[in-house]
């Protein structure tokens, strides 16, 4: 099992490096997220010998379980929708909270963190391509809902994060992504105060490589490294 992940590890950072080629950028310029939901500890353990400290979550419990068994150099990453009652569990642990999309989640967070005095770094999650099934604000609703969570001392808005549709062509989400990034760049030229846009979180196993040349900084690869999902 090691040798599998460690072999789809290789991979995944070859075509990231290859990507990043193609499109000028530098590999130190992409950050890869290895997304363990619903994988063993043991997997984890494989992944992070091979050099990997940047973990990502979708749920709450499951990232706590796995902080307290796995080393603590290990930056977690919250990507999943994230339920106002969980919060309390997840600031302090998660490094980044990816998926903050609306305003109650927000004073939620910055209430937690002013508890054990923290500062949170969060993303923004921008449902891109407007799907009904998806989390996520419209990019025309971003820069206002931008400056009124930057308002909350206790957070940090660090960038955007997107979750492109699931299509079977990855270059159907090149337009999303570009949207994304421009979107990111235009609220970087307003200059509001407490607001980063440094990161940009989007592509995953079957688009991650579309989503670099376009502009990514984070892409989230579950499938890629760890294979499959086995749901209970």
């Amino acid at each position: 099992m090691e040798n599998i992940l460690q072999e789809n590890l290789w991979k995944v950072k070859q075509r990231i490096s290859d990507a990043c080629r193609r499109s000028g950028r530098k590999e130190e310029e992409v950050t890869l997220i290895a997304v363990s939901k619903t994988k063993p500890v043991q997997m984890l353990d494989a992944v992070y010998q091979a050099g990997v400290r940047e973990f990502g979550e979708n749920k709450v419990q499951e990232l706590c379980e796995k902080y307290d068994m796995l080393p603590s150099d290990i930056h977690w990453h919250m990507i999943g929708h994230l339920q106002r009652n969980k919060v309390r569990q997840v600031v302090g642990k998660a490094c980044l909270i990816h998926s903050v999309d609306s305003i109650r989640l927000a004073e939620q967070i910055e209430a937690e963190a002013k508890k054990i005095n923290c500062t949170v770094p969060i993303l923004v999650e921008v449902n891109a391509a407007e799907e009904e099934s998806k989390f996520g604000i419209t990019l025309s609703e971003t820069e206002a809902f931008i400056r009124k969570i930057a308002l909350f001392p206790h957070i940090s808005v660090k960038g955007l994060m997107t979750i492109a549709p699931f299509v079977e062509n990855p270059e159907d989400n090149r337009i999303y992504f570009h949207n994304l990034k421009q979107l990111c760049v235009d609220i970087n030229h307003k200059n509001i105060d407490n607001v980063y846009m440094d990161i940009l979180s989007m592509g995953m196993t079957n688009d991650y490589e579309i989503a670099i040349e376009e502009g990514a900084t984070h892409v989230r690869v579950g499938t890629g490294i760890f294979g499959e999902r086995i749901y209970q």
